[in-house]
């Protein structure tokens, strides 16, 4: 039997379901739901990226967001700019009211940060993101092979079917 402490896709996936719990805890002081703090980390990541890529990186669906994303325009957080290349959506932006709570996300972040690397030097903990980016950037490239691919091989079964 496979032990899932030996599989990585097991250790990811637990490790950020109890960074995402411990920073939750710390979270609720600032009166932000899970998915309101996820929204906004992504937005300052991403800023002017449309509604539904940002449903996307949240793996939600685009309604669930739009009523997300009113709640944060309502709250003063999250500004909608017309899209000119696409007339029927919106540019999400950050106003200057999200930024001290997002400066006050980021330090709560650095506690569950330290928090969870308590005991290790620093050289592991760089080695550490550097294998995590590392994975990263394999499963983009793999990604993106695969759509790449995904046009040839659409092709290649319709001709065979001919």
């Amino acid at each position: 039997m496979n032990d899932p402490d030996e599989s990585v896709g097991f250790l990811v996936n637990d490790v950020a379901r109890l960074l995402r719990r411990n920073f939750n805890r710390r979270a609720q002081e600032l009166g932000l739901s899970q998915a309101q703090w996820q929204a906004l980390a992504y937005l300052s990541r991403q800023e002017g990226v449309n509604q539904v890529t940002l449903a996307e990186s949240l793996e939600v669906q685009p309604m669930t967001l739009a009523r997300l994303i009113d709640r944060l325009q309502e709250a003063g957080m999250v500004a909608r700019r017309p899209d000119l290349d696409d007339r029927r959506a919106f540019r999400l932006y950050l106003t200057a009211a999200a930024e001290p709570l997002l400066d006050q996300m980021w330090a709560l972040a650095g506690k569950t940060r330290d928090e969870a690397m308590v005991g290790m030097r620093d050289d592991t903990k760089q080695m550490l993101i550097e294998a995590l980016r590392h994975v990263k950037r394999n499963l983009i490239e793999a990604e993106s092979e695969d759509d790449r691919a995904k046009p040839e091989k659409a092709f290649s079964n319709a001709a065979g079917r001919n």
